[in-house]
């Protein structure tokens, strides 16, 4: 588990982009021809909302490499923003690197505990923090105030902190909600 404080910039949160996975379009039923479409798509998304000053977190699944590869830098490369990955199931390539798994951060007041997989409660969620996720590509219904903010469940597109607050302000509070 790594810990940040607060954050002040732009904040975007994606996860399962799953960039050179061609059976991922099979798999969760993608509405791409093949995998150079699909990948430029999602690149095409990210940048078109994210600025290169914004910070990005990627929840997981960001790859599809097995082998020792660049590849995985080439697409970061081509992605607007500075990122931050949690090793989802598939990051292979993050193998030599010391991976974060769970990551809780401090935004604009709010606190944020980000894992690939889906939690049942998490960091400060008896006091109604957030829990973000993927893995599931949006077939896994969330409960209180934890999404999945894979690419599947945002039209390919990351979330940006808005959307988030924006989807937590309707949500039910955390199933263990300690009211104070």
């Amino acid at each position: 588990m790594k810990k940040y404080n607060t954050i002040n910039h732009n904040v975007f949160f994606t996860a399962d982009e799953h960039y050179y996975h061609k059976n991922i379009i099979k798999y969760a039923e993608r509405p791409f021809n093949c995998m150079s479409e699909m990948n430029e798509k999602i690149i095409e998304n990210h940048n078109s909302i994210v600025k290169n000053n914004d910070i990005v977190f990627h929840i997981g699944d960001f790859s599809f490499v097995r082998k020792k590869s660049d590849v995985y830098q080439y697409i970061i490369n081509k992605l607007n923003g500075n990122h931050i990955f949690i090793k989802g199931s598939h990051d292979y390539w993050i193998k030599d690197k010391t991976p974060i798994t769970l990551l809780e951060i401090m935004v604009n007041g709010y606190h944020i505990t980000m894992c690939h997989y889906c939690l049942r409660t998490w960091p400060r969620s008896h006091y109604n923090s957030w829990h973000l996720y993927g893995h599931s590509h949006g077939k896994l219904p969330s409960i209180g105030k934890s999404h999945d903010v894979g690419v599947d469940n945002n039209n390919f597109y990351p979330f940006s902190f808005d959307d988030i607050k924006n989807l937590m302000d309707k949500k039910d509070n955390n199933p263990n909600f300690i009211k104070r």
